[in-house]
């Protein structure tokens, strides 16, 4: 999250790289703000763009120390939609329904600022418009006051840490032990842990079942459907976001697309789809992947995958760029040609 009064630090990756004068490509092949002691993101792991705060960062890079952050919530802390919905106690899909309610959407903050920024909510607002829910605190879910006791950021980490030390913890042990509402933060969080665990081990042993893999792991049965459903999707994830992320480099480092860390979403709740958005002298604010109908053209930066219908999408300013995963170069030179089309 973005500490209160602390937005004016906030810096992307490009920023990262243009402080230290190198190339984003060669920042991002580097992995430079992966290296030991380098500040971590401000952002929540699963954002699609990170953020770094400068005053940390400028001190690591001059040798020296880097300066602590607040480590207390405020009301004006900046939450993106990830965190949004933690404090909320919704999943992040859940919370796209929601901020479009006036009392969120009148006090949205980009960061950066400008059209190209991530949305983020200040703490204080999402926690009047949970208390403004029907229902008994977070969304009618938990009582007024009892939120989770560990950050949010930490919250994925610990239960890793707990399933290690016992692969049989229950959610009420996970709950108890972190002080974390049962449903859904340790249901949510245990079961993504699991999937992520079962997914590594497949990785690893291509010959195992995903119920091979949660038996070795130890899981206890009644939690296998869930976690090797989950690792099912990771696996799928994982082999889909490498090429997506080749993909978003390649058009960044052409001048084409703004620099970004690409976020898969699941528009009908199963199948794979992200988007890139693209410079503003592009014809079109973003380009759009859909595994089941390939690449094409959007009409919207903010909302660019836009709702499911079942269909491909078609209208105006729609055009199909191919099927399937075709390689950066070929995906560049179809874009110029319905660029080329667009402007005769």
């Amino acid at each position: 999250m973005i500490r209160a009064g602390r937005r004016k630090y906030a810096q992307t990756m490009a920023d990262l790289a243009a402080q230290l004068g190198i190339p984003l490509g060669t920042f991002r092949n580097k992995k430079l703000h992966t290296q030991e002691g380098h500040p971590a993101p401000i952002s929540s792991p699963t954002s699609r763009a990170l953020l770094w705060d400068s005053q940390q960062t400028k001190a690591f890079h001059a040798g020296k120390p880097v300066p602590a952050l607040p480590d207390t919530d405020d009301d004006q802390d900046l939450l993106d939609r990830h965190e949004a919905a933690a404090e909320f106690g919704v999943s992040a899909g859940t919370w796209n329904s929601y901020k479009s309610d006036p009392q969120l959407a009148r006090h949205v903050k980009m960061v950066p600022a400008g059209e190209d920024g991530t949305e983020h909510w200040p703490r204080g607002i999402v926690r009047a418009f949970k208390e403004s829910r029907p229902g008994r605190g977070a969304g009618g879910g938990r009582r007024v006051g009892s939120g989770d006791m560990v950050p949010r950021d930490e919250i994925l980490p610990r239960i890793a840490q707990l399933l290690e030390d016992n692969p049989a913890i229950t959610l009420t042990e996970v709950a108890d032990t972190l002080g974390i509402a049962k449903f859904p933060t340790a249901q949510a969080g245990l079961a993504q842990i699991r999937g992520r665990k079962i997914a590594d081990l497949l990785e690893a042993d291509p010959t195992l079942t995903p119920t091979q893999a949660a038996e070795r792991l130890n899981y206890p049965k009644v939690t296998h459907r869930g976690a090797t459903t989950i690792a099912q999707a990771e696996l799928h994830l994982r082999g889909v976001l490498p090429y997506l992320q080749q993909v978003a480099d390649t058009l960044t480092a052409a001048g084409l697309a703004e620099p970004v860390q690409v976020e898969m979403r699941r528009p009908d709740g199963e199948h794979l789809a992200a988007a890139i958005p693209l410079t503003p002298d592009q014809a079109w604010p973003a380009l759009v992947w859909d595994e089941r109908y390939g690449w094409r053209t959007a009409t919207s930066r903010r909302h660019p995958i836009g709702k499911d219908t079942g269909a491909p999408p078609q209208g105006e300013g729609i055009r199909c760029l191919g099927k399937g995963r075709p390689t950066p170069a070929e995906l560049i030179e179809q874009l110029a040609s319905a660029t080329r089309k667009e402007t005769r």
